[in-house]
């Protein structure tokens, strides 16, 4: 018999994996520890005019469909209307099967507005219209989103010359989600060309009040914002890498390199090698000091269009998976800040699915027993959150580390629709575990392995990061 599309037991094969999602996972709270949601649009509690604004704009994951469909560049980051933007998506949709965007739109549209209707160019004017209506209603600002996915926490991704202004402004008024900071100081890295750095260190300057002439000086500003984020709740920090720097470098050499590029020259690979790895080691130990949790994506490969670059700028959909090696650098990198006891906890992803048995065993080796699952492999991530990473990267850890330990889904998405991706994640899961059940590779321990799925989907996360329910309440 065919199973109807979407359903309440969507791609849960068995009854236990029913029981599992249904009875286990669907009830447990989001806990969203990865994002990219503005967070000036929480604290405006922003509800957004139609459809396409809150579902197309900046979706880089519709915008490279579309353009594979032959949609031309002006409907997805052009000047053409919000319907005819629309349009041209929904005529796309039903060329995307088999492509994760199928599921995810078809849940949202579900999820959020209640439409079971498949989404096409015949379709298209009839659920923009019901589902732009609804956006007019009060139930549908930012913030009710987030509660009617059951949000409990939200980490925004931030530099560190942010002001975090909106974050104090949910804090003060009390909203019962935690939104807290993410430190990224992916920024404070990038040497590779001197007078965009140099520019980036007079911002510093000013917002930590510290005047930078010396790489101690740096540093010490780096630390004053590092410190400001703690205080604003900052449990972790992010960096988005092709893959980690290990380069052996005394402190000398890179108070030269330092002065060498505020002197506006421009750096050999190697001495931006050097003093790529030294921010690393100085950025991690930070982290250790404050109990922070450290996360490292590894592997894209960015902005390969260099016309389209020009032309939009990045995170415009013109990235892709890299092959760059990784674990001897990262064995390194981890190894230098286990020597010295400073190894934060510490999450680590890949884009290339080739690396998921490479980082799966990699966290093995510094997982000291002082924390569960100090080190951790991060789900899947960005090309790899949909069905087959998600179950590889699960297979990857379950056969070479504990995924009952394992922290679980985040959405890493700019959407407020994105929610959804956890459900997706959690079914799957239910799923792989239902299967084992049943196939007699598992015992039927209900209650056992439904704690170990409510772990996965909530309970390991909140333990690890140490997130409260209580509203933050910050004095900076």
């Amino acid at each position: 018999m065919k199973k109807p599309f979407l359903n309440d037991d969507f791609l849960l094969q068995t009854e236990t994996a029913q029981q599992l999602y249904h009875e286990f996972a669907k009830p447990m709270p989001i806990i969203d520890y990865h994002c990219h949601l503005p967070p000036d649009q929480i604290a405006e509690n922003k509800q957004f005019e139609n459809l396409t604004q809150i579902w197309l704009y900046g979706d880089h994951y519709k915008w490279r469909a579309m353009r594979s469909n032959g949609v031309n560049e002006s409907y997805c980051t052009g000047n053409q209307s919000d319907f005819a933007k629309f349009q041209k998506w929904a005529e796309t949709v039903p060329y995307t099967v088999r492509n994760p965007l199928y599921h995810w739109t078809h849940l949202e549209l579900q999820r959020y507005f209640g439409i079971t209707e498949t989404l096409n160019g015949k379709s298209a004017r009839r659920i923009y219209d019901a589902c732009t209506e609804q956006l007019q209603s009060p139930d549908f600002s930012v913030r009710n989103l987030l509660r009617r996915m059951n949000v409990e926490t939200v980490c925004t991704t931030d530099d560190p010359v942010d002001s975090l202004e909106n974050h104090q402004k949910l804090a003060d008024e009390g909203f019962e989600i935690g939104v807290l900071p993410t430190f990224r100081p992916d920024k404070a890295m990038a040497v590779e060309d001197a007078g965009i750095f140099n520019l980036y260190v007079a911002r510093l300057e000013t917002v930590s009040n510290v005047s930078i002439t010396t790489f101690n000086d740096f540093l010490a500003a780096l630390r004053q914002r590092h410190d400001y984020f703690a205080a604003m709740g900052c449990k972790l920090s992010d960096h988005g890498l092709e893959q980690i720097y290990a380069e052996d470098y005394t402190d000398a050499e890179i108070s030269i390199i330092f002065d060498k590029i505020r002197s506006g020259d421009e750096l050999s690979n190697l001495e931006i090698l050097k003093f790529k790895s030294a921010m690393l080691v100085h950025l991690a130990e930070m982290d250790w000091e404050k109990g922070w949790t450290q996360q490292f994506h590894l592997g894209a490969l960015r902005n390969n269009n260099s016309r389209m670059l020009r032309q939009l700028g990045p995170d415009t959909g013109w990235d892709s998976i890299g092959d760059f090696a990784q674990a001897r650098a990262l064995a390194r990198f981890l190894d230098r800040l286990d020597t010295t006891d400073k190894l934060a906890k510490t999450i680590l992803y890949n884009l290339n699915p080739n690396d998921n048995e490479l980082i799966a065993t990699m966290i093995g080796n510094f997982n000291d027993g002082s924390v569960a699952g100090k080190v951790q492999f991060g789900s899947g991530w960005w090309f790899l959150d949909q069905k087959e990473g998600m179950e590889r990267q699960i297979n990857a850890l379950s056969n070479m580390g504990l995924l009952s330990r394992f922290v679980g889904m985040l959405t890493d998405s700019r959407s407020f629709l994105s929610y959804p991706r956890h459900e997706y994640f959690r079914r799957i899961l239910c799923n792989m575990f239902g299967n084992d059940i049943e196939n007699g590779e598992l015992p039927d321990d209900m209650d056992w392995t439904g704690q170990v799925v409510q772990n996965i989907c909530y309970g390991n996360a909140k333990t690890y990061f140490g997130f409260s329910n209580k509203p933050m309440s910050l004095t900076v």
